[in-house]
This record gives structure tokens, C-alpha cells and sequence, in this order.
């Protein structure tokens, strides 16, 4: 038995030997192998290619046909499926904000959020149902906007009758006209002033300005429209307080006894038509 257990264990130790030393000498064989019928397609592909540049190079030169630009006779410069499709998942990592900040997204969450602390209820609705409401919100808003987008800037790029730069450019400028018409003049020169820009058209303003002037005008927007919804639920909270003070129950919270009033009015005003309604009527799209 006591044999039979060397053995095995040698046979153990010789393969593990002749694995370390033989299979990188494998590995080596095959790397030469595939460099070789590597550089035969990378010759083959520079030749056809003609006006194709190759941005990134490994060992003696030799290009990478996937990551290249291509010169037009124009002087203008196409990038690559590979560099196109690498650039657009490195934009969804923006997807986001892009969603939050440069729509009516902002606006809807932070009216419905001033209107569930006007009500007294703390987690009713969710965080989730908010941010559900107002997403599909958001998409039935922006739906001309996509619109515009898809047909001026995807279908075509898709159908092959413009670049990726010109799709780009495409796709800005029906959010563009979206974001100027809900900023505010007085934000937006505040925005170029302090950014140094010599822009005077607000069609020459560039998106890094923009942008945040687009997110104050709708903070301050919401902040009205919450304003305007907490005036009503104030009123009732003084004449609440203000019966039980004179009741002489000073030991019992107006909150609780506001709260179903608060419901009632809500109700019977249909409250969730009126706001969802007049949110998606002051965008005016």
C-alpha cells in the first residue's frame, strides 16, 4: 500500500513538471503563430483601407484595424465601430444624470416630494412610487422631444446617411430648444457671465452652460409650484392647532387630527389629476 503511494505521488510530481515546462513552450509556439497570421491581416487591412489611420499600435507598428479613424476627402475624420461603441457605453454611465438633470425630471420629484411633506406623511407615497411617477412622467413630457431625436438623429445614422458626429450634433439640438425654452433668461446670463463666454445668441450657448443654468430654473420653479401646494395644508394645520389650543388639548398633536382633513380635501379636490396635470401643462411642449 505503502508502494502504491510513492508511485502515485511521483506520477503526481512528474505532471505537474511537465505541465509548468511544456505548456508555456505551447502557449509561446501559438503566439508566435497567431502574431504572424496577425500581421498578414493587419497588412492586408492596411492596404485595403487606403486613407484609414490607425490610432493605437501594439509591438513593431502594426496598427489595430478596429480602433481607427477614418479620413474623408473632406478633411473630416469617422471613428470606428469599435471606438463609436466604446464611447457609448462609456455614456451610460451619464445615462443618470442625463435623465435627472436635462429633463423635467428634477421638477416633478422635487414638487411631489414638497407635497408629500405638506401632507404630513412621511413615507406615503414611497420613494419609489415618487421616482416611478415622475420617470414615466418624464417620458410622456419628453416625448416630443424623442421624437424629434429619433427621427432627425438616429434613424438617420442607423440608415447610414450621417456620421456619429453629425448624429450627435443632431440629437443636441432638439434638447437644446427644450432646456432654453424652460431657463430662465436672468439664470442663463448669470451661467455665461461667470463662465467668460462671449455668446449672445442663447442658440451659441454651449451645453456645459446651459445645463446648469436649465437646473436652476427648475429648482426654483419647483420650489414655487411647492410653495403654492403647501398653502393650502398650512391653513388647515393653524385651524386645526388653533381649535384644539382653544379645546384646552394642548397635549394632543395636530398632525394626527389634521392629517385625515388633509386626506379629505385632497380627495375631494381630485389632487393627483390637478398636480400630475398642471405639472405636464407648465413645460408647455
Amino acid at each position: 500500500m505503502r508502494k502504491n503511494n510513492w508511485i502515485a505521488a511521483a506520477l503526481a510530481v512528474f505532471s505537474l513538471c511537465f505541465a509548468m515546462f511544456v505548456t508555456p513552450m505551447a502557449w509561446a509556439a501559438q503566439g508566435d503563430t497567431g502574431t504572424a497570421a496577425s500581421s498578414v491581416t493587419v497588412s492586408e487591412m492596411q492596404s485595403e483601407a487606403g486613407s484609414t489611420k490607425m490610432v493605437l499600435s501594439k509591438g513593431g507598428g502594426s496598427g489595430i484595424p478596429a480602433f481607427s479613424v477614418t479620413v474623408n476627402p473632406d478633411g473630416s475624420e469617422d471613428y470606428s465601430v469599435t471606438l463609436q461603441i466604446l464611447a457609448l457605453m462609456t455614456a451610460l454611465g451619464f445615462l443618470p444624470a442625463i435623465v435627472i438633470l436635462m429633463t423635467s425630471f428634477t421638477r416633478i420629484v422635487v414638487v411631489m416630494s414638497i407635497l408629500r411633506q405638506a401632507m404630513g406623511l412621511q413615507q406615503t407615497p414611497s420613494n419609489q412610487v415618487i421616482i416611478g411617477i415622475a420617470l414615466f412622467l418624464t417620458f410622456f413630457i419628453m416625448s416630443p422631444v424623442l421624437d424629434r431625436i429619433n427621427n432627425e438623429a438616429v434613424q438617420p445614422y442607423i440608415n447610414e446617411q450621417m456620421t456619429a458626429t453629425e448624429a450627435l450634433q443632431a440629437a443636441q439640438d432638439p434638447l437644446r430648444q427644450f432646456m432654453l425654452k424652460q431657463t430662465r433668461v436672468k439664470d442663463l446670463e448669470t451661467f455665461v457671465n461667470m463662465s467668460g463666454s462671449s455668446a449672445t445668441d442663447p442658440q451659441e450657448v454651449p451645453m456645459t452652460v446651459l445645463i446648469p443654468a436649465f437646473v436652476t430654473s427648475e429648482l426654483k420653479t419647483a420650489f414655487q409650484i411647492g410653495f403654492m401646494l403647501f398653502l393650502p395644508f398650512l391653513i388647515i394645520d393653524l385651524v386645526v392647532a388653533s381649535v384644539l389650543m382653544a379645546m384646552g388639548m394642548m397635549m394632543l398633536s395636530p398632525m394626527i387630527v389634521s392629517l385625515p382633513f388633509k386626506l379629505m380635501l385632497f380627495v375631494l379636490v381630485d389632487g393627483w389629476n390637478l398636480i400630475l396635470s398642471t405639472l405636464a401643462g407648465s413645460f408647455g411642449t
